[in-house]
């Protein structure tokens, strides 16, 4: 079963049922049933046509769960003749789903998460984490989405602002994850900043790229992670790096800065550094500044320590750190790569173990794990 052509599939299936008349709640639930039967099926017999065959099976879960439903019983008149098996047209509405998805009648965190889990094809679980709350938690937030829109038409789409940070997320999920969205986050930031002239979806679009430029030197043949001051550089993509550069500074020069140019400019510095030790921390320490007077994210000020560690010492880093909750994912490993710069080899080895307990994927928990075996075994020598 080819489960990266299922999910490629989704958007567009799931477009198609909106266009005809679906509310989107109904309409993403007949789409995971017909995903499911694909999952069912499709081995012992594949369609000629995978996208009519999924189009075809969800209008008709659509049906029958209008039909079944008799509160919903005024939504019949709605419902247009099935669509004849074959070829369905090739449209891209991904974009589309997303800014309907974002609808005002959503709170910002909701339409988010209910765009990460019925278009973006991340698990309850994976939009948990990256919001740092618990599963449990989120679910209830997504439920409460569906049933907020389940009787909704889309025809006031939402804003940018909205549609920006589920793109980040997208990416995020994508760049460090289980599952590859990084290339498919940065299409459609591409066909938003050619539809839409917004400093911060530019800013959005050169973060972007200057990340992905460095994805080939972040993991070793084996799997294993490799730290931004281990990485080969001459692996770094240079022509997404020359590219997200101009994106930023045409951005910046209109000097309405947000937090997508801000976090692209501290990208920008590490891309533009030709080693580790030649990066120019005192001026990322500033853009951070910058950062957390936009946002006031706990993440941001965790990311802040280990600049003032690189740039005033680690001391100086911890003390930055005793400021930020020590609950957030990573914190520890932050700690324990303070401690070790700082000498404390031992209170460094208990925090790696301790940070790759916490990890979010497999690839980071071993890599924490080598890094409190390696510190351990200095300690025995």
């Amino acid at each position: 079963m080819n489960e990266a052509l299922l999910r490629s599939l989704t958007p567009s299936v799931l477009g198609v049922l909106v266009r005809r008349g679906a509310d989107f709640a109904t309409a993403e639930d007949a789409v995971q049933d017909a995903l499911v039967e694909a999952v069912r099926v499709w081995p012992a017999d594949p369609p000629r046509d995978p996208k009519g065959w999924l189009v075809t099976v969800a209008w008709r879960r659509f049906l029958d769960a209008t039909r079944a439903d008799t509160a919903r019983r005024r939504r019949e008149d709605l419902v247009v003749e099935e669509p004849a098996p074959g070829p369905a047209p090739t449209v891209d509405d991904t974009l589309q789903l997303y800014f309907l998805c974002a609808h005002p009648s959503l709170t910002p965190s909701s339409a988010v998460a209910l765009t990460l889990r019925a278009v973006g094809g991340l698990t309850t679980r994976q939009i948990a984490q990256a919001y740092l709350v618990p599963e449990a938690t989120m679910a209830q937030r997504v439920s409460r989405a569906k049933r907020t829109v389940s009787g909704v038409r889309f025809d006031q789409p939402g804003n940018v602002a909205t549609v920006l940070r589920v793109l980040y997320l997208v990416f995020n999920e994508g760049y460090s994850g289980d599952v590859d969205l990084a290339a498919e986050a940065i299409r459609l930031t591409r066909q938003l900043a050619a539809a839409i002239d917004h400093p911060e979806v530019a800013g959005l679009l050169a973060l972007m790229l200057l990340h992905h430029a460095r994805r080939a030197a972040r993991t070793a043949p084996d799997g294993s992670l490799v730290p931004l001051a281990a990485q080969d550089r001459s692996r770094w993509d240079t022509r997404s790096i020359a590219e997200g550069v101009g994106i930023l500074q045409a951005a910046l020069s209109r000097d309405r800065l947000g937090e997508f140019q801000a976090q692209a400019a501290i990208a920008a510095l590490h891309a533009d550094a030709p080693t580790a030790e030649e990066t120019d921390w005192v001026q990322i320490v500033e853009w951070y500044d910058e950062l957390a007077r936009l946002t006031d994210s706990p993440i941001v000020r965790l990311n802040r320590a280990v600049a003032v560690g690189e740039a005033d010492g680690p001391r100086a880093g911890l003390a930055a750190l005793v400021a930020v909750d020590d609950s957030l994912p990573r914190h520890a490993a932050v700690a324990a790569y303070l401690h070790e710069r700082d000498g404390d080899l031992a209170t460094a080895a208990r925090l790696y173990a301790e940070a790759a307990q916490k990890a979010p994927n497999l690839a980071e928990r071993d890599h924490l794990t080598r890094q409190a075996a390696r510190l351990n075994a200095r300690g025995c020598r």
